[in-house]
């Protein structure tokens, strides 16, 4: 399969949130032929990105939604304006490889039974960003520690890089909306496999993650993404009848909250305090709650 044809198969779908520091070399890495839709949310830079989205003329569309709607609403509207068979959901902070598109693409169509695809996403380092386990998936499944030198089965799969048939996607729902950030990708992950086949990791396709798109340290941005954080962990296990595992995160969360690390830490009781916030959301209500920033 030549080159051109894989990158034509395959929309990219990103969701943006202040990026145009970093989206900038990811559309770079990009080709010329492949689309990409860029949702954003509601980011103070939108001048900086409609310039990007100019500079790729049409091949590159950009939607601008007022507030900020979190990630898996983001990907499913991004999502929504694609034509390809493919999808490849990709952090902003990411760029692609040269034959990154077509190496995934070639993954799929040898493998019709798989439902969705992680590339090999690498570090500046050289250490890779994989997804091992879950506590949504039983421990039997989980993959151990140590480089994967070959495409492999996983059990879930990292957001970061997110590769998977449009029609397999659009068949279980999307990302579910109820998720505004953390563990959306778990959820999405078993609710594939379960509906559509297994998931893969393809070592081939290779994915470099940029960094640099952290914004720096506050308490409200903390406050904000750690309450997320508790609250979907225990959401996610609900969903999906993991009562245990609900069990198992209240009580880590609560014991680490209370170690002498945390106690003598302004930082992690603020980390803590607001997962354990979070958590109990999730508990009291069962529905999501979204805090707007």
């Amino acid at each position: 399969m030549h080159q051109s044809n894989a990158a034509e198969r395959v929309t990219i779908v990103t969701v943006a949130y202040n990026s145009s520091a970093v989206l900038a070399d990811m559309l770079a890495s990009v080709p010329a032929q492949t689309p990409v839709v860029i949702f954003d949310n509601a980011s103070q830079d939108r001048p900086k990105l409609r310039e990007l989205v100019a500079a790729r003329e049409n091949k590159t569309q950009l939607i601008e939604s007022d507030r900020n709607l979190g990630f898996g609403t983001g990907c499913n509207k991004g999502a929504e304006a694609a034509e390809t068979e493919f999808l490849l959901f990709l952090n902003p902070d990411t760029a692609l490889f040269p034959d990154t598109l077509q190496n995934l693409v070639l993954a799929a169509d040898r493998r019709p039974d798989i439902s969705a695809f992680n590339p090999r996403i690498l570090n500046d380092d050289g250490t890779s960003i994989l997804k091992r386990r879950s506590d949504l998936v039983p421990r039997g499944a989980w993959v151990p520690r140590g480089e994967l030198t070959q495409d492999t089965i996983l059990p879930v799969l990292s957001g970061a890089a997110f590769f998977v048939r449009r029609a397999d996607f659009n068949a279980v729902g999307g990302f579910d909306t109820k998720i505004f950030l953390f563990f959306e990708d778990d959820d999405l992950s078993v609710r594939l496999s379960a509906a559509r086949g297994n998931l893969m990791y393809v070592h081939d396709a290779k994915v470099s993650h940029i960094g640099g798109a952290s914004s720096g340290w506050s308490p409200k941005s903390e406050k904000l993404k750690n309450w997320h954080w508790g609250f979907s962990q225990i959401y996610t296990a609900r969903k999906h009848g993991m009562r245990l595992a609900c069990l198992g995160a209240v009580l880590k969360t609560g014991i680490r909250a209370l170690s002498p690390a945390t106690l003598l830490s302004s930082k992690r009781r603020l980390k803590y305090a607001a997962r354990l916030r979070g958590m109990a959301g999730a508990l009291r209500w069962g529905g999501a709650r979204r805090i707007r920033t």
